[in-house]
C-alpha cells in the first residue's frame, strides 16, 4: 500500500513540480479552492470549510498554502491575508485532524528564509539564529508556530519547516519577472545591487521536500537555499551572460521601487545570506549548487 500525502497550495509552482516527483511512490492528494480532478479536494479557509474525505488514510501533509508575498502592495488588508493564508490554513488542518482522531507521521511546512529579517548584513544566518523584527519575519514566526502546534498537540510525530529562499524557475516567481527586461537588453540590478539574494533551483526545493518526507529523523527548521551565495547584481549579470544580452543600464533607484511597491520594496532592496550546512549535513545533495549552472539549465 502506498502512503498518502496531502498537499496544500495545489496551484503553486512547488506543489505542481513536487507532485510529479512523488506520484510514483505515494498516493498524492491536493487541497484546493476549486476541485478539477479526482485527487483534488475543496477547502475554504475563510469559511473554515474542508472536505474531510481528503484525510482518509493520510500519513503526511505538505503544507505549501500561502498568498504570494510579492504579488501586491502590502496594505493592512493584504498583510492580514498573507498571515491568514498560512496560519489559519494550518489551524483548519489541525482542527480537522483532531476532530477525526488522525495522527500524521509528518507535517512538513513551507517557511521563509525571511525568518532572519529583511536586512543586508555580512552575517551568514543559521537555524540557531533568532528571528528578525520586521513584517516578513513576523509572518514566518507565526507560520512556524502554526506548524509546531501539530507536534505540540500530538497530531504529528514530527514537524519539518523548510525555510525557502527565492525559487528559481522560468515558469513562475522572481526569475520569470526579471526575465523580460534582461531578454530585451535593458535589464539592470535594483537599488545598490549589493543585497544578498538567497536562491534555490526549483528541482532542488522539490528534492528537499521529498528528502524531508522520506527521512523520518528530520525534524525542526532547515534553510533551503543554495550553498553558493549571490547578490541581486550578480544574479542579474549572470542572467544576461547566459542569455547573451548586454547589461549597461543604470541600477533601478531604490526610490522608484518604494514608489511602486511601498513597504514591499524592502524585501527587494535588502537581503542577507543563509547557511545550508544543516540540510547538507543531514545528507541532502544539491543538484544545482552553482548559480550559472542553474540559470543555464533554466534559460537555455
Amino acid at each position: 500500500m502506498k502512503e498518502t500525502v496531502l498537499i496544500t497550495g495545489a496551484n503553486g509552482l512547488v506543489a505542481k513540480e513536487l507532485s510529479k516527483n512523488l506520484e510514483k511512490e505515494y498516493t498524492v492528494r491536493f487541497l484546493t479552492r476549486k476541485k478539477q480532478n479526482s485527487n483534488e479536494f475543496e477547502w475554504d479557509i475563510r469559511k473554515g470549510i474542508i472536505d474531510e474525505t481528503a484525510f482518509d488514510n493520510v500519513s503526511h501533509i505538505i503544507h505549501l498554502a500561502g498568498a504570494n508575498i510579492s504579488e501586491k502592495r502590502w496594505t493592512d488588508e493584504r498583510k492580514k491575508e498573507l498571515i491568514s493564508s498560512r496560519v489559519d490554513s494550518a489551524g483548519l488542518l489541525l482542527k480537522t485532524l483532531q476532530k477525526n482522531n488522525i495522527r500524521l507521521k509528518s507535517f512538513i511546512s513551507a517557511s521563509g528564509i525571511n525568518y532572519y529579517g529583511t536586512k543586508t548584513t555580512e552575517k551568514i544566518f543559521t537555524e540557531n539564529d533568532g528571528p528578525g523584527n520586521d513584517f516578513l519575519s513576523e509572518v514566518v514566526v507565526l507560520w512556524e508556530k502554526a506548524a509546531d502546534d501539530f507536534k505540540e498537540q500530538n497530531v504529528a510525530e514530527r514537524v519539518v519547516k523548510i525555510r525557502t529562499a527565492v525559487v528559481l524557475s522560468e515558469k513562475d516567481g522572481a526569475l520569470k519577472k526579471m526575465l523580460p527586461p534582461v531578454k530585451m537588453g535593458i535589464g539592470s540590478p535594483i537599488g545598490t545591487g549589493k543585497q544578498y539574494m538567497p536562491w534555490i533551483h526549483i528541482n532542488d526545493i522539490c528534492s528537499i521536500y521529498e528528502f524531508a518526507l522520506k527521512n523520518a529523523e528530520l525534524d525542526g527548521a532547515f534553510n533551503a537555499n543554495s550553498p553558493q551565495h549571490t547578490t541581486n547584481e550578480n544574479l542579474t549579470k549572470n542572467m544576461a551572460e547566459v542569455l547573451h544580452k548586454p547589461l549597461f543600464m543604470p541600477n533601478v533607484p531604490a526610490f522608484v521601487l518604494k514608489l511602486m511597491f511601498g513597504e514591499l520594496s524592502e524585501a527587494l532592496l535588502e537581503g542577507s545570506r543563509a547557511s545550508s550546512e544543516k540540510i547538507q549535513k543531514a545528507g541532502f545533495q544539491f543538484e544545482f549548487p552553482d548559480l550559472k549552472d542553474a540559470l543555464k539549465n533554466l534559460l537555455q
